[in-house]
């Protein structure tokens, strides 16, 4: 599968919001087992090699992952304020832990690699949305392995089938969207804003 049309123009939206921390935070909306949604802010962190797949992380034992577990549907937002553009990317996700995907684990690995150590650090800490503990100790856990990821440490990827792309400069604004057809291919049409 060829590199759809759509990512040019994320990359060009990341360099011209490039001054800007927070452009690489998008808001990840999945399903709770209730069917409501659940929305929270994640960090890009790139594109799965020559794909057009969207690579995030996430901790095994979050609520994130057991929903996707159940439901791999997803959908981003993602407002540069630099360049006044949102992109809105619906697809599936593939939850990449430890035991999971066997041809996706050096892509895992190489994650771990690339983070920072508070990032790493952040899976040694205790579960994710259990109650508080109260003893500091208990976010201070000694340095993980810098090379070999935690158990915990999951590689999330968002595989898109529709990008709705929304330029908020001009009058009338511009708004196209692109849909991957049956056989693969990505369409493109200019719709109204």
């Amino acid at each position: 599968m060829s590199l759809a049309p759509w990512r040019s123009l994320i990359t060009r939206a990341l360099h011209r919001n490039r001054s800007l921390v927070y452009a690489r935070y998008v808001q990840l909306a999945t399903v709770r087992e209730n069917g409501f949604p659940a929305n929270r802010t994640v960090v890009f962190r790139g594109f799965l090699d020559d794909t057009n797949q969207l690579k995030f992380i996430t901790d095994i034992r979050s609520e994130k992952a057991e929903q996707i577990s159940k439901h791999s549907a997803a959908e981003i937002c993602w407002y540069f304020p630099n360049s006044r553009e949102q992109f809105r990317i619906t697809g599936e996700l593939i939850l990449i832990s430890a035991d999971s995907h066997p041809h996706l684990q050096p892509a895992r690995i190489k994650m771990w690699q690339e983070l920072s150590d508070a990032a790493m650090l952040q899976f040694a800490w205790p579960i994710p949305g259990n109650m508080r503990i109260q003893t500091p100790e208990a976010f201070t856990p000694p340095a993980p392995d810098n090379i070999q990821p935690l158990e915990n440490f999951c590689l999330l990827l968002l595989e898109p089938v529709k990008v709705d792309h929304l330029q908020l400069r001009g009058e009338p604004q511009n708004r196209s969207i692109y849909q991957l057809d049956e056989s693969q291919e990505w369409l493109t049409e200019a719709i109204n804003p």
